[in-house]
Order: C-alpha cells, then structure tokens, then sequence
C-alpha cells in the first residue's frame, strides 16, 4: 500500500464524488449525496495513502436486491450486504490512479444495521462510506493485523467528521471475513 505516512494533517486532495441514486428509498435520507461526498474527500485525504492532487470516485447509493446481484456476481456471496468496493488498481499503483474505483452500498441494510446497534443512520452512513473509501485505497481485514490498521484509521477519520468510534465496546479484532 502506498502510504504517505501516519500524517494527522489532512492532505489538500481534489476528491471528484460522483455519487447516483440507484433506489428511490435513498430519497427518504436527506442530505445522504452530500454526505457522501464530504465523507469521502475526509476519507481519502485522511487515508495516508499517496494519491495524485486529482482524484474521482463513484458511489452507488443501491438497495438490497441491488448489492446482492454484486455480490452474487463478483463474491459467489447470494446475500445482501451492506457496502462493498470495487478498487480501480492495485495497491501497487494507487499513487499514480486518477480515478480509485467504485463503492456501492445498500439502503436497507445500512438503516437496519444502524437501527440495531442504536445509532444515527448518518453515522452509519458515513462509517460504511469510509470503509468502502479505505478499501478503494488498498486496506483490507483479512488478517487481524490488517484489520487493526483499518480500524485505527477508520476511527480517526470518523473522529474529524464528529463520528463516533463504531468500535467502541466490541471484542478485539480478529481476522475478519471478506
């Protein structure tokens, strides 16, 4: 992964979100574009990972049946899930990318998740944008060491955006399914 260091300071990246609505529930969530587009910019220019001054990404703000054609198709996974990425390059050439790839995720599945653990769907929203946006960028949970990174960095970021810590209260990570 091309990282630029630990930095606390966010990098001054041009982060073009094109963001589409894919499900008309996403009507009910005011504010979701914007959202996404500010949680995502925060995301790359706070991911330590050396990107060009200029860079795109796509999100598709989808619903359930939706996601899990993806799924199905690219995870032999025939189930819903929340968000999933579809990183343009390898981690190898993040730094030189233009655009870093696609982020999808699911309306259902993001409020009946945010509703089950008692938070704000935005906060939610804005966890799962993020984690779709470090993945884009090259960092995964397959092992628990890789996970641990994630988090640390997911926990940062969400912090910038007045998040909450998603983590807080949960047992030590472990390797984590993909």
């Amino acid at each position: 992964m091309g990282r630029a260091g630990g930095g606390a300071r966010p990098r001054q990246v041009r982060v073009a979100v094109d963001v589409q609505r894919h499900a008309p529930q996403w009507r009910m969530a005011a504010g979701a574009a914007a959202l996404v587009r500010k949680t995502a910019a925060a995301a790359v220019r706070q991911s330590g990972v050396a990107t060009l001054p200029e860079v795109e990404i796509a999100v598709a703000l989808a619903d359930d049946a939706m996601i899990r054609e993806a799924n199905r198709g690219w995870r032999r996974k025939d189930s819903p899930t929340n968000v999933l990425s579809f990183p343009s390059v390898g981690a190898a050439r993040i730094a030189a990318a233009p655009f870093l790839g696609d982020v999808i995720i699911a309306y259902e599945t993001t409020l009946a998740e945010a509703q089950a653990e008692g938070k704000r769907f935005e906060d939610h929203l804005t966890h799962l944008v993020t984690h779709g946006v470090l993945h884009l960028l090259g960092y995964d949970h397959v092992t628990a060491a890789d996970a641990e990174l994630m988090e640390a960095r997911e926990r940062l970021i969400l912090a910038s955006l007045g998040v909450d810590d998603p983590y807080a209260g949960s047992e030590p990570v472990e390797s984590l399914p993909q």
